[in-house]
């Protein structure tokens, strides 16, 4: 039997890619090793956070099923630094290890031209540099147009806790043990990686008393632009906080050597951005403590998470060091924490569509690029799924530009400085982060959704909706003037607010910073949705940045504009520094845009390109 498209892997970017792409028509067939392990949550149980969330809404945006499964799926929910600007702003949810992944394979068992099958893919088949399909470990071959790679940790993944070294996937589950070494045969560069979880503890056995409760929001959130919220605020299960202390310190660094990091057990690269804590401790030597956060796991069983406190000892040193923390004297761990290493490819392999620059028709997408998280991996997941449906349909690819999209930074920083580490999103790694926040995601990227048909014509109509509603809601607070009354002097006396020296319009009150939309509703109703109105009081009130930003883009714009062409021969661009031309030669930039991104690649050489393009491929400009 032949596919359009095989889908390796059932992880978060697996999902995405498999069910967008036969959401769009093609015949599909996702190949995991357990169908009961689709949209598991190995590590934290949680969807969203700082800059991860919003993501979760891009995803959304275009098509992706992550943000509607944590929406039914979520028993904690909170918008995390909602007391700063709004582009900071994330949602982050607790989600119900049961029950998401219940969801997500739910969704995908009904999928239209979706099939679903166990097994484990250790090799490709690969005619003139095209892959043409898939081997699995008993020697079927499975025959498609396009393979996605979303293999997660599994490839030749190694569990390691102390000195122990066992063989094994998350969970203890099989790992692919040939198919890291095929891609490499076939001309991918290959690396190790690592990443780690922490211990889960019984809830019985925990002392809550001595804990500072977090809870969720009272204010209900959905991560789907699609979704009414679905659950009661005031049910929400509680998590907690604690912290670090100068005996768990002292646990930790006279016991170093046995940590299978410290102990030279580990030959894989970690992630920068989530440490062990024993990495802390040595990384960090000043702080006197570290927060760590107990999280409940699901509503159907009693395990707590302990957020922060990811380690490779060896069992009985996990057990003093936890037994040391304030409210776990007497906790009883389910499962000890673990590090785990397994191989990736270099992600300076693969186009900006993530279609493998090795081999034609490959595509790669999730932890086997170099990235950390399940959000990172679902967006990519989706953008490949979406641009292997392309490719099938002879459409160009969808690109997403820095200024469009987290995703966009997310896959541009892969394909254009690479990583040997786990990657990682950050707010601070995307330069307009103003324009990229949690409110508008499905403003940047609906359109683009429609014209390359990842959502339903309704949800289209819905986006066009709320864009004539926000275009009214403008005009209507632009319209509205306030006059500086006796009675309006007094409610801004009352309400501690500097009083106007003149009238006004509700959007220029908007402007200052003390004025909020809820504020101006005192003097005048404003029909709008609430939804519509705090999207025209961030523009109101940021209108000037956001304007520099867009400056600063059609600056970056411009530079994209001016495309590389693919085979360009860069020996004989004269004064070429000898490091730029080598990463030049490496990375295969398509635009001078990206090209002035690579590191070692110097503005005078940027010059330089750029009178070469001019002058060898537009000879008539």
């Amino acid at each position: 039997m032949k596919y359009e498209v095989i889908v390796v892997g059932g992880g978060h970017a697996g999902i995405e890619a498999s069910h967008i792409a036969a959401f769009k028509g093609h015949k599909t067939l996702l190949i995991t090793g357990n169908i009961n392990n689709i949209g598991d949550m190995p590590c934290n149980p949680s969807i969203g956070g700082t800059a991860k969330g919003i993501i979760v809404r891009e995803i959304d945006a275009l098509g992706g099923l992550m943000g509607k499964i944590a929406d039914i799926s979520h028993f904690q929910i909170k918008m995390l630094n909602n007391s700063k600007g709004p582009a900071v702003r994330s949602l982050r949810a607790q989600a119900d290890k049961m029950t998401y992944p219940q969801n997500m394979q739910e969704t995908l068992k009904n999928t239209e031209n979706l099939s679903i099958l166990e097994s484990l893919v250790e090799d490709l088949i690969i005619e003139d540099n095209t892959v043409k399909g898939v081997i699995l470990e008993d020697g079927t071959k499975i025959m498609s147009d396009i393979v996605i790679l979303t293999t997660g940790t599994y490839l030749k993944a190694n569990i390691l806790i102390g000195s122990e070294n066992t063989e094994g996937g998350p969970h203890g589950e099989r790992r692919v043990n040939y198919l890291s070494d095929n891609l490499k045969k076939y001309g991918l560069k290959i690396q190790r990686l690592k990443t780690g979880t922490p211990q889960r503890i019984k809830a019985s056995s925990i002392d809550f008393s001595k804990m500072t409760i977090e809870k969720g929001d009272e204010e209900v959130w959905t991560f789907s632009c699609d979704n009414k919220a679905s659950y009661n605020p005031n049910e929400q299960q509680n998590c907690y906080l604690i912290y670090t202390n100068e005996n768990t310190h002292k646990i930790i660094l006279d016991n170093l050597d046995k940590s299978a990091m410290y102990g030279g057990y580990v030959t894989g690269i970690g992630p920068r951005y989530c440490p062990s804590i024993e990495d802390k401790l040595v990384r960090f030597k000043d702080k006197e403590r570290h927060q760590l956060f107990l999280e409940p796991e699901s509503i159907h069983y009693d395990d707590y998470y302990l957020q922060g406190f990811s380690t490779s000892m060896p069992r009985d040193i996990q057990e003093k060091m936890v037994h040391s923390l304030n409210g776990l004297e007497k906790a009883i761990i389910t499962k000890y924490a673990y590090a785990i290493e397994y191989d990736a490819i270099d992600p300076l392999q693969i186009y900006p569509s993530l279609e493998s620059k090795v081999i034609n028709n490959l595509y790669t997408a999730g932890q086997i690029n170099g990235t950390s998280g399940y959000e990172e991996a679902a967006g990519q997941g989706l953008i490949a799924g979406i641009n292997a449906s392309l490719k099938l349909e002879k459409k160009e690819p969808l690109i997403l530009k820095r200024n469009d999209a987290y995703i966009g930074v997310l896959i541009d920083d892969l394909v254009t400085k690479g990583t040997n580490e786990p990657y990682r999103m950050l707010t601070s790694r995307a330069e307009f982060r103003l324009i990229l926040r949690h409110d508008n995601a499905d403003l940047r990227l609906r359109q683009y959704a429609h014209e390359v048909g990842s959502i339903t014509d309704l949800q289209y109509q819905n986006y066009i909706n709320k864009m004539q509603k926000m275009k009214e809601c403008e005009e209507f607070l632009k319209s509205t003037k306030l006059k500086i009354t006796e009675g309006v002097k007094q409610i801004f006396e009352r309400e501690n607010k500097i009083v106007p020296s003149k009238s006004n319009s509700f959007f220029e009150l908007l402007k200052r910073p003390e004025i909020t939309i809820d504020f101006l509703s005192m003097f005048e109703a404003i029909p709008f949705e609430k939804e519509i109105k705090e999207e025209i009081e961030i523009y109101a009130k940021y209108e000037g940045y956001i304007k520099k930003t867009y400056k600063e883009v059609e600056k970056m714009e411009k530079l994209e504009e001016k495309r590389i062409p693919i085979d360009i021969d860069y020996k004989k661009i004269k004064n070429l520094a000898s490091e730029a031309r080598q990463k030049l030669e490496k990375i295969r930039p398509l635009s001078i845009g990206q090209a002035a991104r690579i590191s070692g690649v110097n503005p005078s050489d940027i010059a330089i390109l750029s009178v070469y393009l001019k002058k060898e491929y537009n000879k008539n400009e």
